[in-house]
Order: structure tokens, then C-alpha cells, then sequence
């Protein structure tokens, strides 16, 4: 346990808030103390829960002394960061909350952002909506299972700090075009194909116990899907059955380890790709097996109003192209028409609804893995349309420039799983 003497902040007590919270120091702090600290953009927490609750512990360790705390507190709790559901069963029926009418305010204030995406752009000007970013801590690349040539089990990470691949607990069963997200400090691998079967099957991995468990199947079988987290939700969209495209779109509770069905796109999209940006999620392009068409159409799915909705084309059709988000930013990075594949790059700008085209890559590339970390845009293996590739480049937005990693993967793979992870501390 961290000693707090004196209370001096820096990065070792930001980056361990969990154990700090914890401890009798922290609820013996005075009130400029706790405010410095949880106003803090560098802490490291898995939700903005841990803040939460950490203001509760802190004003019922003396609560009728320091109960007329509670609305300078929670001016500093990003209240706008924490899922709807959490805002209604935990924050809105805790009593400090409700005797605070400042309080009151600041909940109302997370509920329009969640329930009026026109009102996001405004709001996001209030510091209660900024991400904390915190400083200094190593993050891990995690590349799961893919193509090579057929699937396979492999997990390999990179850690960007020290320039290297490394090997960690290989997959339950070989999964390749698998959907991939890192939620809640747990990587999932939701659906794909075992070399013989599209799969219905998630398994997710403890990067601090290097274990793979599983756990509840999807209700479709789907390959080729998407993938993301909304508001606490992680969603897998559209992908191959075996037989057909899919327009059905999923969605997990990791609380109560059930998926659901939400509204369908309004096309069949396989080899799509998806990110979330401003607490919309897009869906990118794919390959639609009604028209028999690779699509350069994009819609957006709004949780609140359970719609989607078609916005700007891309200038291209891309089918397998890899997707990821940077700066509030959605990048559609190669992909495939028929037989051309693309090294071409365009981004999108939800403010202006608008497509433009950024530096090409080096490589052409298809069904490759995106991530953005540390500012850049990396794009993870995929294949050149002769062979799978083991090379991974990055895109710097500053300077418009690709630049391919040193350090390649010991495998060439395509249709791998590719997230970025905290590294185990």
C-alpha cells in the first residue's frame, strides 16, 4: 500500500487510485486533497465507477461533517463517462446524491449526454466529459489467432516499449475472423471460424492471469463481424453464418453475461468493420451478398433511439478494410474490390459528415487489424491478395506519413483479432 504523507501527488499515487482508495490514508485526506486528486486527468482506473465510489467512501468515513462536500466532489467525477445503466441503479439511488440538488444537476447533465447525441458536441467542452489519459503506462498490443493459412491458436503481444513481439496463452480453440475488443480489463474473441465452422462462441482473456475462460455464446453464428464497445456494451455486427451475410447486430452484458438482439443495419454487411466515435457506432463498407457488391456505404448506430442510419459514402468500396478510430477521427484503412487491394486510407470526419483521403499506406492490405495507441494508427498483418503478411505499420496524423515497425510478428497472419491492452503492472 502506497503511504500518502503529506500527500504529494505524482505518478506512482495516480497510477495505483485503486490501491490508494483503499487504504485509511486516503479516507483521512482533507477535501482540497481528495478534489486535487480525483480531478486528475492521469489516473489510472478501469471506469470512472472507481471515482465514484471513492467519494462515497470518503464523505460516509465522516459523513456528517462531510456530507456538504458531496457537489464540490462530484463536479470532479465524470459522471457523462459511466454507463446509463450505472448512472440509474447506483448513482441517481445513492442518498448523498439525492440530497444535493448540485448533484442533481450533474446527473441530469450525464443523462442528456448519454440520451442527446445533438447535445454531445456542446458538452464536450465540460471537463466532466474528457477521458483521463493517463501518463506512462505501458500498453501491450494483443494479436489473436487469424489465418495462417489456415486459423490458428497463436496469441502474440507487442509491447511498445520495448520494441518486441513476445508469446502468451494460446486460444482455447483456433478462431480466426474473429470479432476483438478489450472491455472491463479483459480481452474478448467473439465468433470467427474454427477451419471448419462459423462460430457462435466468446472467449475472454485475463492479461494479469494469462487465462482464457469462456463465456456466453452470441445468439447467431458469425464470421467475418465486427466489433466494439458502446456505452458499457460490447456489440458484434453483421458477419457470415455460413450461408449468408448478416444485417442482425448483438449485444453483450458482461454484468449478466447475456447477449441480446438490437435493430438490424439496414444492409447485409460481412467483412465489416466498425468503431465507435462521439457515442455513435459506425459500420464500414463489407461485402453485401444479396447485391454480391463490395460497399463503399457506411450507416451509424444510435443506442439511444435503437436506429440505423446511413451517412457520407466513402470515395471507394472496401470490403475487409480495417477500422479504427484516432482523435475523434474514423479511418478506413485498405480493404478489397474483387480482386484490387487497396492501400489506400480515407478518413471520417463525423462533424462535417465527410470522407477524405489521407497518405496510402506502404503495403496494400485486407483484412488486417487496426488499433490507434500513443497517437498513432497501427494496422496489424492482413493480406496483400498472394500472401499473408506478418508486418505492421503506423500512421502518424501529424505528418500525414506510414511507417512500417521494425519488429514483425513471428507469424503472417490475416483476419486477426488486434486490440490494445494495458500491460500488466
Amino acid at each position: 500500500m502506497l503511504i500518502l504523507m503529506d500527500f504529494l501527488f505524482n505518478s506512482q499515487t495516480e497510477q495505483h487510485f485503486a490501491d490508494v482508495v483503499l487504504s485509511e490514508e486516503f479516507l483521512n485526506l482533507g477535501i482540497e486533497q481528495v478534489c486535487s486528486l480525483i480531478s486528475s486527468d492521469k489516473l489510472t482506473i478501469s471506469s470512472e465507477e472507481k471515482v465514484f465510489e471513492a467519494v462515497i467512501a470518503w464523505v460516509n468515513h465522516d459523513k456528517d461533517v462531510r456530507q456538504e462536500f458531496m457537489a464540490r466532489l462530484m463536479e470532479h467525477v465524470r459522471l457523462p463517462l459511466l454507463p446509463r445503466e450505472y448512472l440509474v441503479q447506483r448513482v441517481e439511488e445513492e442518498a448523498l446524491v439525492k440530497n444535493s440538488s448540485a448533484c442533481k444537476d450533474y446527473l441530469i447533465e450525464a443523462m442528456k449526454y448519454h440520451l442527446l447525441p445533438t447535445e454531445q458536441r456542446i458538452l464536450m467542452k465540460s471537463v466532466r466529459t474528457r477521458l483521463r489519459t493517463p501518463m506512462n503506462l505501458p500498453k501491450l498490443m494483443v494479436v489473436v489467432g487469424g489465418q495462417a493459412p489456415k486459423a490458428i491458436r497463436s496469441v502474440e503481444c507487442y509491447d511498445f516499449k520495448e520494441e518486441r513481439w513476445h508469446q502468451v496463452a494460446e486460444l482455447p480453440s483456433r478462431r480466426c475472423r474473429a470479432g476483438m475488443v478489450y472491455m472491463a480489463g479483459l480481452v474478448f474473441a467473439v465468433g470467427g471460424f474454427n477451419g471448419s465452422l462459423r462460430v457462435r462462441t466468446v472467449d475472454s482473456y485475463d492479461p494479469v492471469k494469462d487465462q482464457w475462460t469462456s463465456v456466453a455464446n452470441m445468439r447467431d453464428r458469425r464470421s467475418t463481424l465486427g466489433a466494439a464497445v458502446l456505452n458499457g456494451l460490447l456489440y458484434a455486427v453483421g458477419g457470415f453464418d455460413g450461408s449468408t451475410g448478416l444485417s442482425s447486430v448483438e449485444a453483450y452484458n458482461i454484468k449478466s453475461n447475456e447477449w441480446f438482439h438490437v435493430a438490424p443495419m439496414n444492409t447485409r454487411r460481412s467483412s465489416v468493420g466498425v468503431g465507435v466515435v462521439g457515442g455513435l457506432l459506425y459500420a464500414v463498407g463489407g461485402y453485401d451478398g444479396a447485391s454480391r457488391q463490395c460497399l463503399s456505404t457506411v450507416e451509424c448506430y444510435n443506442a439511444t433511439t435503437n436506429e440505423w442510419t446511413y451517412i457520407a459514402e466513402m470515395s471507394t468500396r472496401r470490403s475487409g478494410a480495417g477500422v479504427g478510430v484516432l482523435n475523434n477521427l474514423l479511418y478506413a484503412v485498405g480493404g478489397h474490390d474483387g480482386p484490387l487491394v487497396r492501400k489506400s486510407v480515407e478518413v471520417y470526419d463525423p462533424t462535417t459528415n465527410a470522407w477524405r483521403q489521407v497518405a496510402d499506406m506502404n503495403m496494400c492490405r485486407r483484412n488486417a487489424g487496426v488499433c490507434a495507441v500513443n497517437g498513432l494508427l497501427y494496422v496489424v498483418g492482413g493480406d496483400d491478395g498472394s500472401c499473408n503478411l506478418a508486418s505492421v505499420e503506423y500512421y502518424n496524423p501529424t505528418t500525414d506519413k506510414w511507417t512500417v515497425v521494425s519488429s514483425c510478428m513471428s507469424t503472417g497472419r490475416s483476419y486477426a483479432g488486434v486490440t490494445v491492452i494495458d500491460k500488466p503492472l
